[in-house]
């Protein structure tokens, strides 16, 4: 028992010393493409439909740092915006799967081949599925709605110049939607590797289709953000679990989840849901197949255990800095906590919104609720799932569209005793 409290520990400071420079560099990348990738931009490239639009869609989904819950409220705004169905979809799948930081975090801990095959086979599905929708389920008949797409950038107005904006959102924003998730995937990693026998998984499961079907049936109804996933997917590899089954959990754990399922039926329906579901499952087996036959789990092991060519200082500095990073963005809203309580209790109207998991949906909400006739101002308090909408003209029946629009749910809109009082 205390050689396990000496060897968890050990191990996470591992798995973090050995992704840390990488990560590191991984939000710098997603702090610029937030700057450089604008909404308006991506709304004019994938509006409409045909097969360009599903490239493009595709193209434009592998290197951007959103989640599933995140993408999915730029994709109610695309469809608004005049974008069919199936580019729709496709950069549905293609988004979540990866990111500029997942990437540098998946050739850190699982090798180039990894590294270089999830955002190929993301693209790929992502055209796949695209298409198949395109074909069979893509009605262009879209009434545009005049309500701006959530911001990407959220880490500050254009006036505080590019530079600024850039470390804002990569090394605050995104590691704020992400930290919590990828500490604990790097503590169940740790645990993982010390607690469970080496190829313990491969004694009760053999690898091959079983496993990965074990794998996609993990990974299909839970959240695991893309970066987060890449920890424990090296310890089931540790355990046993063959690349090809690893890959499986790393498709579909980011990209499917109940409520993005539901949300995907709800917004464009239940045979695009469909195909989206079908395209992820077999994109997960094909992929896997594909996968092992180009690399072992002891090919990955071993390369984990001789390490990257980086001196150790490097790695335990940027480890710190990382911690240090992700403390800041995590603990940043509870700074601000005592603010936001006030701005929200001046408010008109207060509603209580389920659904929002990350920035990007404190983001749309704030804009689609803007947008709204009569609103003055919009304040969003992501932790406490609520929004504070000024404007004595505001109409709480558009703005509860607005919300629902987007996917997620309002579930009761009132008004403030202060509001009241006012009156």
């Amino acid at each position: 028992m205390s050689e396990w409290l000496i060897e968890i520990p050990v191990d996470f400071w591992g798995v973090l010393s050995e992704m840390a420079p990488f990560l590191l560099f991984g939000f710098f990348v997603a702090g610029v493409l937030s700057v450089l990738i604008s909404p308006k931009i991506v709304e004019r490239h994938l509006g409409g439909g045909g097969l360009w639009a599903v490239l493009k869609a595709a193209a434009f989904g592998v290197p951007l740092p959103l989640c599933s819950c995140g993408v999915i409220p730029v994709s109610a705004s695309l469809r608004r915006h005049g974008a069919g169905k199936g580019p729709t979809v496709a950069f549905l799948i293609s988004t979540p799967q990866t990111g500029a930081d997942s990437i540098m975090v998946t050739f850190s801990l699982l090798g180039w081949v990894y590294a270089i095959f999830r955002p190929v086979f993301a693209l790929l599905t992502g055209i796949a599925g695209g298409i198949a929708v395109s074909l069979t389920d893509d009605k262009n008949s879209i009434e545009n709605s005049k309500a701006s797409s959530p911001e990407l950038d959220v880490g500050g107005d254009n006036h505080r110049g590019k530079i600024r904006r850039i470390f804002a959102y990569g090394f605050v924003t995104l590691p704020r939607d992400i930290g919590r998730h990828l500490l604990v995937g790097i503590l169940v990693a740790a645990l993982i590797s010390v607690l469970v026998p080496e190829n313990y998984f491969a004694d009760i499961v053999p690898s091959g289709i079983l496993q990965m079907l074990v794998m996609m049936l993990v990974g299909i109804p839970i959240y695991v953000c893309a970066t987060a996933s890449i920890p424990l997917a090296y310890a089931l590899i540790l355990a046993g679990v063959s690349p090809g089954a690893a890959f499986a959990f790393l498709m579909t754990g980011p990209a499917t989840n109940a409520a993005t399922i539901a949300t995907i039926w709800k917004i464009m329906g239940k045979r695009t849901a469909g195909i989206y579901l079908i395209t992820m499952a077999a994109g997960a087996m094909i992929g896997g197949l594909l996968l092992d036959q180009f690399v072992t789990g002891q090919q990955i092991t071993s390369q984990h255990r001789m390490g990257w060519m980086l001196p150790p200082i490097i790695k335990h500095i940027s480890a710190t800095v990382l911690l240090g990073v992700l403390f800041w963005a995590i603990t940043s809203p509870f700074r601000g906590k005592f603010a936001r309580k006030k701005r929200m209790i001046e408010t008109m109207f207060e509603l209580e919104i389920s659904g929002m998991t990350c920035s990007h949906c404190q983001s749309a909400v704030r804009r689609a609720l803007q947008a709204c006739a009569g609103v003055t101002g919009v304040e969003v308090d992501l932790e406490a799932g609520r929004a504070g909408v000024s404007g004595d003209a505001a109409d709480p029946v558009q703005l509860r569209r607005a919300v629902d629009e987007l996917g997620y749910s309002v579930d009761s809109i009132t008004v403030p005793e202060e509001s009241k009082d006012d009156e």
